[in-house]
This record gives C-alpha cells, structure tokens and sequence, in this order.
C-alpha cells in the first residue's frame, strides 16, 4: 500500500509509503488524488497532516518515468487538488521534499519540517524546469530574489535557511508526527492564510531580469535549463498565476524532450549505478573506522580533509617533523578556507583539525583500517613507502596508492598479502573534486575492491573502475585530446582560436589555457622520464616551450603571456616565435569544427579504451570527464555526445 490514513481526533493523518525515496510515480499520485477526496467527504476530519514513512519525504519524481509521457492524474492538477482541499493540509518534511515532492509540500497549506530536512527544486541538474508549479508558487512564498537562486541553481537549503525565506512555517525537533499533529490543531484555532497560489508576489523591474540573466548565463555556459528557469520566474512575477503555470508546463515539456535534458538523465543514471556496480552485488566492504595518509603535501592534505569531512580520524605521516608540520598547516589551510566561504564554522573547523595527528613514527598506523599513499609521482620513493607500510600496518589493513600515471603493479611488487592492495586516484584538489579513479591490480580481492567503492560512497565522490595503462582513463584522454589540440596548432589554427572554441563548447577554460594554470612542466617531466626509460615518445610543442622556460602562468609565460598579478592570458610572441618552425598554414576551421575535432578525439581513445578493458562501459568515461576534467554535464560527456 503506497498511501495509508490514520486518526488522531480530528486530524488524518496521510502517510506516504512508496520505498526507498517515495517517489512520485503514476499509483502514489493515483492514490493522493482518491485520499484527497475521500477525506474530503469525510465531516469527522478538520485538517490533515500529510507524512512520509523511511528516511525522506517525497525526494521528487519517480526516475523509472523519465523520458516517457506522464500518465494521468498529472502532478500540476494533484498539487491544485490538494491546495484546493476543503480541509487544510499540513506537509510534514523530514529528510529531503525535491522537486515533485516540494511542489506537493507547496499546494499544502503549511509546511513543518525537521531541523535536519532539506527542501529544492533541482530540476534545472536534469536539464528541466519545475512543472508543477514550483516556478510559480516559490516566489509568491519567498519572494522573487529567494526563487531565482533556489530554482536556477538547483540546489536544497537546509529547513533553517527554508524557514528563514519562508519556504516552511515552522522547524521542530523530536516527533515529527506529533509536532506536526499539534501545529494542525493550532492552525485551526487561527484564521487561515490564504493559499499559496493566490498570495501576491512583487516583480522587480526590467533591469534586475537583466542583471540576473547575464549572471546566470556566466555560470551556465551553454546550459539552458537554468535561462528557461529564469523566464518562468519572470512570467510567474508578472502574469495571473494560471498564466504563469501554463507557461512552466510548456517550458517543462519543451526542455524534457531537450538533447540537453537526455544528456543529463544519462549521467543522473550512470552516477546512481557508479555507486554499486553490479558486477561487486553481494560482496561486503571491510569496516574503515581509522585512516592514514603518507604525505602531506597537496594531494594528501586535500585526502586527508576528505576524510576527515567524512567524520574519520586520520593519522597523517611525513619523513621528518618538519614535513609534518607543513602537513598539518596545508590541512588547516583547507579548512580555514571553508570557514572563510561560510563552508564551516571556526568550531567545526577545529573538530576537524583535532581528529587528525601528525608524525614521522610508522608505529601510529597499527591500528589503520586503510592507509593511503600520497608521495612524490616516483617508483622508487612509492615501492620504499610501501615497504614501510608492510612491516608497520595489520595484514588485514588496506593499503592504497594514489598515483595517477605509475603502474600499479609494479608499485606493490612483492608486498605481503597483495590483494589488500588497491590504487585510489583521487583528483586534486581531493576535498573538492568528485571523481575518484579506483584501479584494481590483478591480486586485489574483491573485497578490497568493494571497500574502495564504499570508501567512495561515503567521501560523497563518484567512484569509477579503471584498467592498468598509462594515465588510467582521465589522463589517457586527457592527452589525446592535448595531442589533438597542439595538431590543430600545428595546422595553422591559433591557440587562442582552440581554447574559445572550447569554452564555448561548455569548457570553463581550453586546453592550452588549462595547461598554462597547471603548469606544462607535470606533462613534460612525465614524457621525459618515459624518454629516459628508452619509450619512443614524440617531441611536442609543450616541450619547446618548457626548454625555453615557459612553464605557465608561474613563470609568467606558457602558450601565453601573464602580467605580473594577472591571471588573464595575452597572446605571446615569444610562444610564436618558438613555435613558427612548426606551424604550417591550414583552413580556417569554426568553433563548431574544432570542438567536434578535439571531443571526437575524446570519443575515439574512449573506444580504445573499451576495447581494451580498461574502461568497463562507456557511461564510465562519461562521468570520468565530468567529474574530473570539466566536460560540460549538460553535454553527458564524450561517449554520449558522439552517440
């Protein structure tokens, strides 16, 4: 049963029970519209409280619809059914109302939620708009200026910031039944307010559309959800309500059957099956309770922040307290900058420098569940720690590496009990970024592999398996698609012409501008090193700018020029004069030309790399480009936009 009623006195109680997240699929919304109904020809009921049972609130649409026609009763005229209710309706939010499910929340009366609940309209992140109101019903409960950055940005507030904007009437702690129950009961003592739909709402004026359209289409780049969004706030503003919800469903239905809406629905369903790949059904991670880190450089101190925002205590390990200490500052130094941003408070901040210790002493990680290198990008330094790590850590406790180009295999040879060993390839900065490329050696145990994926799960990353080679999937591609750029280059396209070619694509910046902020130097050391080791590895451009200093925008110079304390790129003339031997006349290629040029580049290693097993499925390298290298999401990533 998806919908049950209860009494207590004079209020029903409806409660919501369609696990896990109580979507709102054709039966659920079936069954509200017959309990409307019914309640409302019942004379015993004076109000009623509508709940949830499991761990959310409705959490939005049922996922198994998408991409398929709404069957009846749609939910625009179940929200108007249960707004226009002869009896008044009391929304009880616990764990999170999105979407669908706050629109429902909204055609109530009243909203009371748990502290702890959360409520959004995220449709925007699926390339959609609200369709059930929430355009138009949001500004007229929180005011315009509220509505824009909830309903363009997609993202939840928390129930303090939501009773704060007037999203809910009221917070409560303990019961929630019971506290719902109670404010129905005083809400009937009390004149009603009037319901959402026929509340006023102020409009702005000309300019102030203006001003939020040119900063939303900054941050969108390309996107079109969030733009649309906009234009039915705007109407829902400006224009009658019915007007304005006729103009959402149009636009709803308009953005659903959108390239753009398909691209992102595939990544919605390739990040839930990323998670708990099939292929590990069944197997249970081991406990992590204690972690370590080796380096506490960038790399591990982001590591380590994860972690530790994870709620884990860490032991952090350097060669000398020297190291160590300059460990514990780049720690704090992340933490610290999320108490600047409003991230934190200075007292969370704290609690998470005080779960961590620092030290040179291998002693501290004898008690470590998982112990995760995070050295130099060096064999030899990585095989010495590692060695250390058998004789200091339990037999049962995971040991990890963190290299992004080295083999993994050779990095474990000969260490005891192998298939606890596991590469971890976090992306930097590693408190920030969401991919993590987790890279099994042929000796890792399933179980080791399980608990790498639910190590992921629980830092809040999307976690992707990848086969042994050279840069796993991201960097392989990764240098493809520089390969690709420097031949366009080489063929007479300008620099400059490539990277905005890019960021018009979707990219925040372009290839040549991304290596300029990263530093030529990483790629060029690594081809060197494979040079030394007798690898036929072909002169590129980058190298050429590096022997002559150009390292980026550290040095003051890469494939552009930086003024000192300026980050914005100038075209360079040393770069065209280093260059010019190189570079032969070719067509004049357009954006469109060189974007197909360098993601079908993308695409064809991507294939390679299914082909040879490193990848498992295409979706992967998908969320292994957004994720990790910028691909723009609304595009679904190199596989899917190749088709």
């Amino acid at each position: 049963m998806t919908v049950r009623i209860d009494r207590d006195g004079e209020i029903a109680v409806v409660t919501v029970d369609n696990p896990p997240v109580n979507a709102l699929g054709q039966v659920l919304r079936q069954a509200l519209w017959d309990v409307v109904g019914a309640l409302d020809r019942d004379a015993c009921v004076r109000a009623v409280v509508l709940i949830c049972a499991g761990r959310t609130f409705i959490a939005g649409a049922d996922v198994t619809e998408f991409g398929s026609p709404p069957l009846p009763p749609h939910l625009p005229e179940l929200v108007d059914r249960i707004e226009a209710a002869a009896k008044p309706w009391v929304a009880a939010i616990h764990g999170s109302a999105l979407g669908g499910g706050f629109e429902v929340a909204m055609g109530c009366r009243f909203r009371v939620a748990l502290e702890s609940a959360s409520v959004g309209l995220p449709e925007v992140t699926l390339g959609i708009v609200p369709g059930a109101s929430g355009t138009v019903r949001t500004p007229r409960l929180a005011g315009v200026e509220a509505a824009v950055e909830l309903v363009t940005s997609g993202r939840p507030v928390k129930a303090g910031k939501a009773l704060a904007l007037g999203l809910v009437d009221a917070v409560v702690s303990g019961n929630l039944r019971a506290e719902a129950v109670t404010f129905a009961r005083a809400a009937l003592t009390r004149p009603l307010p009037p319901p959402v739909s026929a509340r006023p709402v102020t409009a702005p004026g000309a300019d102030w559309w203006d001003i939020q359209r040119q900063a939303i289409a900054g941050r969108a780049r390309g996107e079109l959800a969030p733009l649309r969004a906009l234009d039915c706030l705007r109407v829902a503003a400006e224009r009658p309500f019915a007007e304005a919800v006729a103009h959402e469903r149009a636009t709803f239905l308009d953005l659903r059957a959108s390239d753009q809406a398909a691209a992102l629905r595939h990544l919605f369903f390739a990040e839930r099956a990323a998670a708990r790949p099939a292929h590990l059904a069944g197997i249970e991670p081991r406990p992590l309770r204690k972690a370590a880190v080796i380096g506490g450089g960038t790399m591990g101190a982001g590591i380590a922040a994860a972690l530790r925002e994870a709620g884990r205590p860490v032991v952090l390990i350097e060669r000398d307290a020297e190291a160590a200490e300059r460990g514990l500052g780049n720690l704090r130094a992340i933490f610290d900058g999320a108490v600047r941003r409003g991230r934190l408070t200075a007292a969370q901040a704290q609690e998470r420098m005080d779960g961590v210790t620092a030290g040179i002493d291998d002693s501290r990680l004898a008690d470590a569940d998982l112990v995760i290198e995070a050295v130099f990008e060096d064999l030899a330094v990585k095989r010495e720690v590692f060695a250390r790590l058998a004789r200091a850590c339990r037999a049962d406790a995971i040991l990890a590496t963190n290299t992004s180009y080295l083999d993994p295999r050779q990095i474990a040879e000969g260490l005891p009990e192998p298939g606890r060993f596991i590469g971890l390839h976090f992306f930097s900065p590693a408190h920030v970024m969401k991919l993590l490329e987790i890279v099994p050696i042929p000796a890792t145990s399933a179980e080791t592999l399980a608990t790498g994926f639910a190590l992921a799960r629980s830092l809040g990353k999307i976690p992707v398996q990848a086969g042994i080679c050279e840069g796993f999937i991201g960097n392989r591609i990764l240098k493809r698609y520089r390969a690709e750029a420097e031949a366009l280059v080489r063929r007479g396209t300008p620099i400059a012409a490539v990277d905005a070619a890019m960021r018009r694509y979707g990219f925040a910046m372009g290839p040549f501008e991304a290596q300029d902020l990263g530093g030529l130097d990483i790629a060029f050391v690594q081809r060197e090193a494979a040079r030394a080791a007798g690898k036929d590895v072909p002169e590129t451009l980058g190298d050429i700018l590096v022997r002559a200093g150009r390292k980026g925008q550290k040095t003051g110079g890469g494939w552009y020029d930086y003024a000192p304390g300026d980050r914005t790129p100038q075209p360079s003339e040393a770069t065209a004069a280093l260059l010019a031997g190189r570079i032969a006349p070719g067509p004049a290629l357009t954006d469109d030309a060189i974007a197909a040029r360098l993601t079908g580049a993308m695409a064809d290693e991507g294939k390679a790399l299914l082909a040879e097993g490193i990848a498992r499925k295409s979706s992967d390298i998908d969320l292994v480009e957004v994720h990790g290298y910028g691909f723009p999401r609304w595009r679904g990533g190199p596989m899917f936009a190749a088709g």
